[in-house]
């Protein structure tokens, strides 16, 4: 009797250390109201396989990572001799009324509202390459749709936007509780059709028509489970010479874009080990444009009035697999020169 006691009290001793070992799995508490025992324990085993860390999930600090990567791709880079292909698709809305009037003979003549209507979709197919740990390259090649109405155009145009080629280089190791650097420089060419040679009323560009330069800074860190980040960067474009175009009584022989300063900032949030959410604001303020003209006797040069573009964008990320995470976000413009609306979708996909 006394042996049968001792091998009963050994079971429970041998048992008592497992059953809590497969508690501690479980990641955070749950209350589970259960008539039975046995309808206890089956809570129980559910919960700890919804909550468990299934084999190739990381921790929310990967996580956020990877949002961060999708949010601004100049946060994180992919390791030496590895690609990334992202496929990026972004649809934009922009409306407005413009007044046209003609105050040439000293009062307002020719006094109409015309109302502007532009959709443009974009696919955006970028490859990656590590070049190093901490340097990566890049090359992006966008195709444009774009669809304007107006009184004068009411048209379609399917082309290449402007290629460009980039570079990102993390000067210091991530670390979990520091602050991350990325320098970014790229190179825009326009091969996209060129807004000053298109004919008025009768085309529609699809790229900016000048080579620009660009350079620029983006911090993150990662305040588990929040990630915060920030960005700063500047665009000087080349001047677009020798031009043509008819536009009323006078023709545009020379462009001169102003220097471009963007900024922005915003935080990264992972609800689960699958879906992240993020909140973000940009800002791009162009100086202002010359322009020159000629009526085939007298040259005239006109400056622009600098442009601000303020977009507010709310995402959500879906990770599909270890290695694909679905982002999406919606933009609403904040100013006059913003879109109105912007729809984006960004897939990336390492091999």
């Amino acid at each position: 009797m006394k042996f049968h006691t001792m091998l009963g009290l050994l079971a429970v001793a041998v048992a008592m250390p497992v059953q809590s070992q497969e508690t501690s799995t479980v990641k955070s508490p749950a209350t589970v109201a259960a008539p039975t025992a046995d309808a206890a324990k089956a809570g129980d085993a559910a919960a700890r396989e919804a909550l468990a860390k299934k084999e190739g999930d990381g921790d929310q600090a990967s996580l956020l990572k990877q949002t961060l990567t999708s949010v601004d791709k100049d946060y994180t880079l992919i390791k030496k001799g590895a690609f990334q292909l992202i496929y990026d698709l972004n649809y934009a809305y922009i409306g407005q009324d413009k007044i046209n009037t003609d105050l040439s003979s000293g009062s307002a003549t020719l006094f109409n509202i015309e109302n502007v209507n532009s959709h443009t979709l974009t696919n955006t197919f970028s490859l990656d390459y590590g070049l190093l740990n901490n340097l990566t390259g890049n090359f992006t090649l966008p195709i444009v749709s774009k669809y304007t109405q107006s009184q004068v155009l009411d048209g379609t145009s399917n082309s290449f936007g402007d290629m460009s080629f980039g570079a990102r280089f993390q000067p210091f190791e991530a670390k979990r509780d520091s602050t991350s650097i990325t320098a970014n420089a790229g190179l825009r060419l326009p091969t996209g059709t060129s807004p000053f040679k298109v004919v008025a009323g009768s085309g529609i560009a699809t790229g900016s028509g000048v080579t620009a330069f660009s350079g620029g800074v983006n911090v993150n860190k990662i305040v588990d489970p929040v990630a915060i980040f920030g960005s700063f960067n500047l665009t000087y474009s080349r001047p677009a010479t020798k031009l043509s175009q008819v536009m009323g009584s006078k023709i545009l022989t020379e462009v001169r874009p102003g220097l471009t300063m963007g900024f922005g900032a915003g935080f990264a949030y992972a609800l689960s080990y699958a879906i992240t959410t993020s909140v973000s604001f940009q800002e791009s303020i162009a100086a202002g444009s010359k322009l020159r003209f000629t009526d085939g006797v007298n040259t005239y040069a006109v400056h622009t009035t600098p442009q601000t573009s303020g977009v507010l964008s709310l995402g959500l990320g879906y990770r599909i697999s270890p290695k694909t995470t679905l982002n999406t976000s919606v933009g609403i413009g904040l100013t006059a020169n913003s879109p109105n609306f912007t729809l984006d979708m960004t897939l990336p996909l390492s091999f």
